[in-house]
């Protein structure tokens, strides 16, 4: 008897110890917990910098381009001559204040492109919240400029918090008040709201700062694409070194396990 008490605990504890493995080599995505910002009627200038100054560096992957001064006008100094984007902002368009020129910058890059630039920047309010854009305005406003922005500006219906980073999670994602992409699973939708073609071409569309991504999946698989979106460090394509960094690490905060998939399988079939 105690021979087949131990050959069932040898098989249960071989069994645990098969799934653990299968489990430990399953690639998981770190949560972060999420900073909450109160945005009431008494919201400070300060506050709303201080959420900005977050949402430019992270989730907003603004620094993917605006950081470089080479694709697009550098935000944070002086941009030939003409100061940080606080002190130029509202000099731009005739008839629009910093505010409003910068709000039409977020929300319809294409309505004004400046001179020597491409008009490759993605529409942001279908990837942040209305607090988050808001934030960012403030934020770039304080850049050499006044900070004109208020609790007004932000929709009453959203107006009480707003998340400045989001967490992961296997059903999670989002840029904010909106689901990513407005939910939708379809690739070219996630790719659009992604702004992937700022940098990488993809059937004769974008640029060609990164790699083109045509035929990835000929040199990559879906799970290689899936690690490389969740985590742009973990391969640097040869030619490319020089931009290790410059690929936002959000993507995996944004989309749900849904989307990343189908992003993920979508691509891998472009051989």
């Amino acid at each position: 008897m105690w021979a087949t008490n131990l050959k069932i605990v040898g098989i249960v504890l071989g069994t645990l110890a098969v799934y653990t493995l299968i489990a430990n080599k399953i690639p998981q995505v770190q949560s972060e917990v999420p900073q909450t910002l109160t945005l009431g009627a008494n919201v400070t200038p300060e506050q709303l910098v201080a959420a900005g100054e977050k949402v430019f560096n992270g989730i907003g992957g603004c620094t993917t381009c605006h950081g470089l001064g080479t694709r697009a006008p550098n935000l944070l100094t002086d941009e030939k001559g003409t100061g940080p984007i606080g002190a130029r902002c509202g000099k731009r368009e005739a008839g629009k204040d910093c505010k409003a020129y910068l709000y039409e910058s977020l929300d319809q890059p294409t309505a004004y492109i400046v001179a020597g630039y491409q008009p490759i920047m993605p529409v942001m309010t279908k990837q942040l919240s209305p607090q988050q854009i808001w934030a960012v305005i403030a934020f770039l406003e304080s850049q050499g400029g006044t900070i004109d922005v208020t609790a007004s500006d932000i929709p009453a219906t959203s107006s009480t918090s707003t998340t400045s980073t989001t967490s992961t999670g296997s059903g999670g994602g989002g840029g904010g008040g909106a689901a990513f992409a407005g939910g939708s699973t379809d690739p070219k939708a996630i790719i659009q709201a992604a702004g992937c073609l700022v940098c990488h071409k993809l059937d004769g569309q974008g640029q060609t700062i990164a790699p083109d991504l045509t035929h990835v999946g000929s040199r990559r698989d879906a799970e290689s694409i899936r690690k490389k979106i969740l985590d742009p460090m973990s391969s640097i394509a040869k030619g490319y070194e020089k931009l290790a960094g410059i690929m936002p690490k959000t993507f995996g905060t944004m989309m749900n396990a849904s989307q990343l998939e189908t992003l993920a399988q979508f691509l891998a079939a472009h051989k």
